[in-house]
């Protein structure tokens, strides 16, 4: 799985970063970003999934690696 958040949706909540701390961290105005090549490893699949499910304007993509 390799996590992409689209910044044109992306409003800056945090949820992400709040939920898979590992994966995401916050930019110098607050909005998400992936961490490192995006690349999910099998045992954050599930925080990975939480964080997508949880993001209010479904910025967050996870697509099959």
């Amino acid at each position: 799985m390799k996590l992409h958040i689209d910044p044109e949706r992306c409003q800056g909540h945090g949820r992400c970063y709040d939920l898979a701390p590992q994966l995401f961290g916050e930019d110098d105005e607050g909005y998400g970003r992936v961490l490192g090549d995006g690349l999910v490893a099998p045992d954050q699949k599930r925080d990975a999934r939480l964080a997508v499910v949880n993001c209010p304007e479904q910025a967050i993509e996870a697509d099959p690696a």
